[in-house]
């Protein structure tokens, strides 16, 4: 009988902002596969809808109530998924974003507000540090466990604007590459961090700079797609493959790496 290295039937997975447009999709990739899903998040409400919806094709769901920068709440909310569930195998750090006031599309980077900067990159990185460093001791103590991150164009080269959210990025694919060295070495082969790098999709966060109120694309928007050797934006179902493949047993001998998801943008010079 053949075995399906795919299979995620029995995992508990936690996603971060998991009621995101892509922090959801993953979640519904991992549902699909068998995995139980905690989506976890600030917003009950928000939370509570997706996951309604995910229990109406017959996944098992939970929601937990918790700011990603916030210690204590994560480990309250680790405390409450061990108590109903006994054991944490995947996290999805999804949660993240950019603000309107840390952008610098049409100003110099120097009236860029510090403290929206700082917003930034607490969301973005700490955001994605705490929950590992709180949810990946469970996963430490079973001796098994998967944590991707998501990580960015933004990390890879210079995207104008973006200063914060690329700075933050860029420290999360440092971060990926230095937990998998420690937690391999210290907990054993059966700890593996990995990360994710979405290209340019259409999303909460971005859909103004990329969408003009006529639904037509922006300058913006055209100069990504001219980069895009796709010629298109991505689907967030499109990152589900992934996901599910580097939590999986498929992908048992791969830690430490930085997958770019992205129609072919980080390989294209624009020559």
């Amino acid at each position: 009988m053949s075995v399906n290295l795919f299979d995620l039937k029995g995992q508990v997975a936690v996603v971060t902002g998991g009621y995101g447009v892509l922090g959801g999709s993953m979640a519904d990739g991992l549902a699909e596969a068998g995995a139980k899903v905690a989506l976890l998040g600030r917003t009950r409400d928000a939370a509570e809808k997706k996951a309604k919806a995910l229990r109406h094709t017959g996944a098992t769901v939970m929601v937990l109530v918790a700011d990603v920068v916030d210690e204590d709440q994560l480990k309250t909310a680790l405390g409450e998924l061990l108590r109903a569930w006994g054991r944490v195998d995947i996290l999805i750090n999804a949660a993240g974003g950019n603000l309107a006031r840390a952008r610098t599309d049409n100003a110099s980077v120097f009236d860029l507000p510090l403290d929206a900067f700082v917003e930034v990159v607490e969301l973005n990185l700490h955001g994605t540090v705490f929950p590992t460093l709180v949810f990946g001791e469970a996963m430490a103590q079973q001796k098994k466990g998967s944590v991707v991150n998501i990580s960015s164009m933004a990390a890879m080269q210079a995207i104008s604007g973006v200063l914060g959210y690329s700075v933050a990025k860029a420290a999360i694919d440092n971060f990926t590459k230095w937990m998998a060295v420690d937690l391999a070495r210290r907990h054993g082969e059966g700890l593996r961090v990995n990360a994710i790098a979405p290209g340019f999709f259409i999303a909460k966060q971005n859909r103004d700079v990329l969408l003009n109120p006529d639904g037509s694309y922006t300058e913006r928007a055209r100069t990504i797609l001219d980069r895009t050797p796709m010629g298109r934006f991505g689907d967030p179902a499109e990152l589900q493959g992934t996901v599910l493949w580097l939590c999986s047993a498929a992908a048992s001998f791969v830690t430490g790496t930085v997958i770019p998801v992205d129609g072919g943008f980080s390989a294209y010079s624009g020559l």
